[in-house]
Order: structure tokens, then C-alpha cells, then sequence
């Protein structure tokens, strides 16, 4: 890709809109770049950090954007992996949320037809079954790389990359892979990224949006939900650290921490595991 020329991109499940900031990372100049998302919030945070995203909406309804998609250069597509990860129930490539997959390959498809040289690049979740990936893998014409990026940052994140932006004949039957190398381990721990206090585990886990939900509450919008969410901000358990021979907890307080005592614990318990008050 060129960097000296401005491209037109085309993010699908376009989320709070990572791949646009790491174009700005890397230099690469964006002339218009189109967002496919739902979510409010990820679309409030995309339009504040970059306010000349042009949102086009839902994916289901790409017919109806306005885009000269002989234009497009770049496709960038993260396709729900719900029904494809270990962490759901694993209806596959064809559940309800995953099979939205087809429909970007409708659009790179038709990208193509228009443009022969648009480059894409599709991500989904490593636990995703082999059988699945191999579906996407004929779709897309081309077999993905596995790359977990823990080895860049302080979160495990295990995922599949399809692109054509670098490939490579492979195996036998001289099969199209993607040949994006293995990133070098930076070995950064998620304690590294902290400024105070400790951590239980090497790696960050995922936030997930979900999160409250194993709590108990299913709506989001609830009064219980809400009050949980409020006392998740001002207990964040993770960040517990010792000073001044005390042992502190980070709070949203003026002091910005509590000093932890036997009763502080009770309280912190009740907000980890309201159901139980263990």
C-alpha cells in the first residue's frame, strides 16, 4: 500500500473504531473511511476521536449506503464470533450473529468485481472451530495466520487474521495463506501498565460488555444494573496496592483510595458477589 496516496476504507462491525486510529498510527492517509456499527457508544466514541468517520449503519442494509464502491481500496471487517467462540454456545458460522460474516463476504465480492486490487483484512476469535474457519477460509479464498496479540500488549488476545495484503502458496495442494510474520514478544505484562498497585495475573482478559451480565443482570438499563456499575467505579477491586505500611484500595474519592479494613472487605465482597454476599 501506498502511504503517499489518501484511500477510501470500508470498516465493517466497525466497533470504537480501532482500525481507523491505527492507520493514524502508522501513517496510512485516509481520504474518506466509511463505519458500519450499531452500538451508540461505539459510535460516540469513534465520531470524538475521529469526527470525519462517515457512519453508514447497519451492514444488513449495505445496498442502501452511499458509496461509490469502485473507490473503496481498503475493506477492514470483524465479524461477530458469539457463535464462534469457546465462550458461547457454539452455534457456528451459520448462528445468528456469526452468519453475518456472508454478508461482508457480499460486499468484498462485490468490491471486487469493481476493483480487482482492494485489499481486505477479517479478524475473528482463535477458539473458533476448524470447520468454521475452514468455511471462511474458501469464502475468502485464502487460509488466515493465528496470532495472539499478547505479544504486544498486556491483554491476551487470541485471534484468526485473513488478508490478501501479503500472501504466500503453502502445503501440497499450494494453498493461498496469509503472510503476516509473528509479531516479537515486547513481554509487556499488564502490571506494566499500571501506574500503581497490583494485579492478579500476568495478562489483561477482555473487557467485556457482558461483564455485569454474570452478575445477574441481563438489562443494562436496569436500576440494579445501573447501581452495580456505579459501585463497580468506585470499588474497581483489581487495583489494590500497599503504602505508607496501609493497605489501599483505588476508589473515585477525593483522596483516591480507601484504606482497607475487615469492614471495607464485607462491603467489597457484597459488591464481587451480591448474590451470594460471600
Amino acid at each position: 500500500m501506498d502511504r503517499g496516496k489518501s484511500i477510501n476504507v470500508v470498516s465493517l462491525f466497525n466497533g470504537m473504531g480501532t482500525l481507523r486510529q491505527a492507520m493514524a498510527n502508522l501513517g496510512i492517509k485516509v481520504d474518506k473511511y466509511y463505519s458500519s456499527e450499531i452500538k451508540p457508544y461505539a459510535i460516540k466514541l469513534q465520531q470524538y476521536h475521529f469526527p470525519d468517520v462517515i457512519q453508514v449503519g447497519d451492514i444488513r442494509n449495505w445496498r442502501e449506503w452511499d458509496i461509490d464502491w469502485s473507490t473503496i481500496d481498503f475493506i477492514g471487517s470483524g465479524s461477530p464470533c458469539q457463535d464462534l467462540s469457546s465462550a458461547g454456545k457454539r452455534a457456528g458460522i451459520n448462528g445468528s450473529k456469526s452468519s453475518l460474516f456472508f454478508i461482508f463476504i457480499e460486499i468484498l465480492n462485490h468490491c471486487r468485481s469493481l476493483n480487482p486490487n482492494v485489499i481486505f483484512l477479517q479478524e475473528n476469535v482463535g477458539s473458533a472451530n476448524k470447520f468454521d474457519v475452514g468455511i471462511m477460509s474458501r469464502e475468502l479464498g485464502v487460509y488466515p495466520v493465528r496470532i495472539n496479540s499478547n505479544l504486544v500488549t498486556a491483554q491476551n488476545r487470541d485471534r484468526y487474521y485473513w488478508s490478501n495484503i501479503r500472501t504466500k502458496q503453502d502445503g501440497m495442494f499450494g494453498d493461498i495463506v496469509t503472510d503476516i510474520p509473528q509479531p516479537i514478544d515486547r513481554n509487556i505484562m499488564f502490571k506494566d501498565i499500571l501506574t500503581s498497585g497490583f494485579v492478579e495475573r500476568s495478562k489483561a482478559c477482555a473487557l467485556l460488555e457482558r461483564t455485569e451480565h454474570s452478575f445477574g443482570y441481563k438489562d443494562r438499563e436496569s436500576e440494579k444494573a445501573q447501581d452495580y456499575l456505579i459501585r463497580r467505579e468506585k470499588f474497581n477491586i483489581n487495583l489494590i496496592y500497599e503504602e505508607d505500611n496501609e493497605l489501599r484500595i483505588k476508589t473515585n474519592t477525593k483522596q483516591c483510595y480507601d484504606i482497607i479494613t475487615e469492614v471495607l472487605m464485607s462491603h467489597i465482597a457484597h459488591i464481587a458477589w451480591p448474590a451470594t454476599g460471600k
